[in-house]
């Protein structure tokens, strides 16, 4: 399940909502996560977003999305952590009775800016982000070149299988 909550007018030509269920739901399968879950995402201005950072990151700019993770782990998609069915049924949205994953926080202005700056649609920067935050979910990072690679590939590829390219 994706709930969006939106901070700011965002008016696209596609539907923000389906796009979003899209990319997840695509990605929780291809990284065969066995829960039913819950992501929420929040899309906002940079100054929100530049809050947000601030706040939980200690860093005073914006960004184009942030991530954050109900779960952390050892190693990315590790279903098999000891404790990880403790920490599924600590982490229930008692309304939806789902596990939270995690929450999304995209910045609109980023969003259409850099559609624009890589020459590519609104609809595939707004995916894009969506599929980069997701894999942080499922404990990917791409602090190390190596771990940049195993993330830029994963993205690419999910999008493309559900054909949202360049």
């Amino acid at each position: 399940m994706v709930i969006i909550e939106e901070n700011i007018e965002f008016e696209t030509d596609f539907d923000k909502q389906k796009i979003a269920e899209e990319v997840v739901d695509h990605i929780l399968d291809k990284e065969g996560f066995p829960y039913e879950c819950e992501v929420d995402i929040l899309l906002t201005d940079s100054e929100e977003v530049r809050e947000y950072n601030r706040e939980y990151r200690g860093i005073d700019q914006t960004t184009d999305v942030l991530s954050f993770p109900n779960l952390e782990w050892d190693e990315p998609a590790d279903y098999e952590n000891e404790g990880l069915d403790e920490l599924i049924e600590m982490s229930m949205n008692p309304e939806t009775e789902l596990f939270i994953l995690g929450e999304i926080c995209l910045n609109k202005d980023r969003i259409i800016s850099q559609a624009s700056d890589f020459g590519h649609s609104v609809k595939r920067e707004y995916a894009f982000l969506i599929a980069h935050s997701m894999l942080h979910l499922l404990g990917y990072d791409h602090m190390e070149e190596k771990e940049a690679e195993v993330m830029e590939e994963k993205q690419r590829r999910y999008l493309d299988e559900i054909g949202i390219s360049r």
